[in-house]
């Protein structure tokens, strides 16, 4: 298979009139979810779409800027993720530099719905990466750390589950990680992110800004040489039918 990436740098913006420009990345990747990735000029505001029937997070990669909607607001300074209430408030994101940030959307069966009606993530949803917790993981090399956004059944939305990884380079600084049958994998890279993302025996160069894909169950690595920078988001989707439990009898 060939690497499905999104190039940031060679993505042609062509903003429009509202100092906005929206791309959906890799479409038809995965049925049941989109990813779109919003560019904003200073001072221009955009307000995603809203759905009762899916599980939506923004991340937001570079720039600062704030969401503000009728639940809330929050100032956007660093790397910073946001989950609206659905379709229960009205929300927006202003710029106050050049900004982007990416939409996950992914489609909630029934399942989801009965397990979010018992326990889930209070919505709206707003962390910075400094706000969220760190855990360890055995095909993360020394000098790299992770930490988590959305993950377990109780802190996902839907399927999605999310974590952030940011490490110096070395001679395999990163994440060698074996395949996980069990979900999808995109990343989202930020940061400085000068690093090599290989699936399988294929390899292809990741910059900040760029989105890429790993199918559930190959091996892959996304590893940095030594003096540069490897820091991104993965964005997890699970291939079950009822998420993180295998079967329906958890």
């Amino acid at each position: 298979m060939a690497i499905m990436n999104f190039e940031d740098a060679v993505f042609e913006k062509a903003y429009g009139s509202d100092g906005t420009v929206c791309v959906e990345l890799l479409p038809g990747t995965v049925e049941g979810i989109q990813n779109y990735k919003y560019y904003l000029r200073a001072g221009a505001r955009v307000t995603p779409p809203r759905y009762a029937d899916k599980a939506v997070v923004l991340i937001f990669g570079q720039g600062r800027g704030y969401v503000a909607g009728t639940d809330g607001g929050f100032k956007i300074e660093e790397l910073s993720f946001y989950a609206p209430d659905f379709e229960n408030a009205e929300y927006y994101v202003y710029a106050v530099e050049d900004m982007e940030f990416i939409m996950c959307a992914a489609d909630m069966n029934d399942y989801d719905r009965v397990r979010a009606g018992e326990c889930r993530v209070h919505t709206p949803f707003f962390r910075t990466v400094r706000q969220c917790y760190g855990y360890d993981q055995s095909c993360k090399t020394a000098g790299t750390w992770s930490k988590s956004v959305l993950f377990g059944d109780f802190g996902r939305l839907g399927k999605l589950t999310i974590g952030v990884v940011h490490g110096g380079g070395s001679a395999e600084g990163g994440t060698i990680e074996k395949g996980h049958g069990e979900v999808h994998q995109w990343n989202y890279c930020v940061g400085n992110s000068d690093f090599t993302l290989t699936v399988e025996d294929e390899k292809v160069h990741q910059k900040a800004g760029d989105w890429s894909f790993v199918p559930a169950g190959l091996d892959h690595s996304l590893c940095a040489e030594e003096g540069k920078e490897v820091y991104y988001v993965w964005v997890e989707l699970y291939t079950s039918e009822h998420g993180i439990y295998q079967t329906e009898g958890f």
